[in-house]
């Protein structure tokens, strides 16, 4: 019990004894007039890049179901796990298209 009060009153002592801190003036910061005055970027996606983004998702998610549920014999029957890296090739190309949606 005794610890405890000791810990409490260490904590209080602690945030009492602490400097506050002061927040310093800075200078505007100097902006030039060709990028001020620039022209807004466009604020929609074009009209491909949602269905692409999402046809990679589902593409490389059923590329690599079908690569386990037909015991590795499928979609390229001979390059093995490499499957698996088309797979995720697809999935990370969806997760890059991802990136510019906004």
């Amino acid at each position: 019990m005794m610890d405890r009060i000791y810990s409490i009153a260490l904590i209080v002592v602690y945030l009492l004894l602490m400097p506050k801190s002061h927040s310093r003036k800075k200078d505007p910061v100097y902006i030039p007039d060709q990028i001020a005055n620039a022209a807004p970027l466009p604020k929609e996606s074009p009209k491909w890049l949602a269905p692409a983004m999402l046809g990679g998702f589902l593409v490389g998610l059923v590329w690599i179901v079908t690569y386990y549920v037909s015991n590795t014999g499928y979609p390229i029957p001979h390059i093995g796990a490499w499957n698996m890296v088309i797979g995720f090739g697809f999935i990370a190309g969806g997760f890059s298209l991802a990136t510019r949606w906004r």
